[in-house]
This record gives structure tokens, C-alpha cells and sequence, in this order.
């Protein structure tokens, strides 16, 4: 009588975990499918021949000294930016990348995903980058979301990240109780 009610509330607690399970597989299907295949892609990013991860193209310069201010190139980019993009995009700045080495310097803004780089040390155009790797990265983390939103700061990647982290949490704890219970029914006789 015991053993019947024991396994009665196993039944159950399976049950019970099942429903569980299946909520949590449904929501993390489609973030699966999202997060897997852009993680393919970034992954892939460098070895895309320039159309994930703009290349970085080369200025004439190396030498710091010979290089105008970055007040002055950034001047030229926005104007660039302006004059070659849209007069309608946003000049604010997420990012100054200098190169030293490839003696360029390339402004990523934020608002959209293009970025300009010039040669530090004539200011001059070497390349308006279509940032397709960033784009990417926000369907990976899910700060997309917040970005069409038009939300400041981080909250909505906050959110998103927490919900798959507890949702693949509570999947693998549910997979395992659905998998453990039914092996120890079956092998209980056997210990």
C-alpha cells in the first residue's frame, strides 16, 4: 500500500514536471534556433571575406604624430557620414577604434550599424562600413529588442538573458527528474 502510494506521488511529480518541461521547450525552441544560428555566424565572422565583420582597410600613415586630431576626423566622418549615408542619422558615437598599426581610424555609431573608417593621417574616406556582425550580436543576445524599442540601456538584454539562463536551467532539472523517475521505477527491484 505504501509502495502504491509512494509511486502515486511519483506519478505525479512527473507529470507535474512534464508540463514544466514542455512550457520551457516551447519558449527556449525559437531562442534556440536564434542564439545557435547567429553563434554560427559570429563564430564565422573574421572568415566572411568582409561581409560579417567589415575588413579594415589601410591608411597611408603609422605614426601617430603625423596624424590629424580626432575631433577633426570626426568632423569629416559625420560629414561623411551625412553626406554619403543619410543627413538623417545620429552622430553619436558608440566607439572610436584607432588602429595604429593599419594607420586608420574607424567611428562606429550609435543608432544604426555603419561606421566610417579614415586614414588618420589625411582624414580622407577609406571605407563606409555596413556593421552586419553587430546586428547579429544583438539577435544573439537579444538587446535587438531594446534597440527597435528604442529603450536605453541594457535592461531588456538583462532580461532576455535571465529568462533563457532560468529556462534552460528549469529544462535541464525537469529533463533529468522526466529521464531519473521512470529509470528508478523500472531498475528499483534491480537494487
Amino acid at each position: 500500500m505504501k509502495r502504491r502510494i509512494h509511486q502515486q506521488r511519483q506519478a505525479r511529480s512527473l507529470k507535474f514536471f512534464r508540463s514544466i518541461h514542455r512550457v520551457s521547450a516551447i519558449y527556449l525552441f525559437a531562442v534556440f534556433i536564434i542564439v545557435s544560428v547567429t553563434g554560427l555566424m559570429l563564430g564565422w565572422k573574421k572568415h566572411s571575406g568582409g561581409w560579417l565583420l567589415p575588413e579594415s582597410v589601410r591608411g597611408t600613415s603609422t605614426e601617430l604624430k603625423d596624424w590629424l586630431t580626432l575631433d577633426s576626423l570626426y568632423i569629416n566622418a559625420c560629414s561623411i557620414l551625412s553626406d554619403s549615408v543619410s543627413p538623417g542619422l545620429s552622430h553619436d558615437l558608440e566607439r572610436i577604434d584607432v588602429r595604429k598599426e593599419h594607420g586608420m581610424v574607424k567611428f562606429v555609431f550609435s543608432g544604426h550599424f555603419y561606421g566610417i573608417q579614415l586614414d588618420g593621417a589625411t582624414g580622407r574616406l577609406l571605407k563606409i562600413e555596413r556593421r552586419r556582425s553587430d546586428i547579429i550580436e544583438k539577435f544573439h543576445d537579444g538587446s535587438i529588442i531594446g534597440h527597435a524599442l528604442g529603450l536605453p540601456g541594457e535592461y531588456i538584454k538583462l532580461i532576455y538573458t535571465s529568462l533563457t539562463g532560468l529556462a534552460l536551467l528549469v529544462l535541464t532539472i525537469t529533463g533529468f527528474w522526466i529521464w531519473y523517475v521512470p529509470f528508478r521505477l523500472r531498475n528499483k527491484d534491480r537494487f
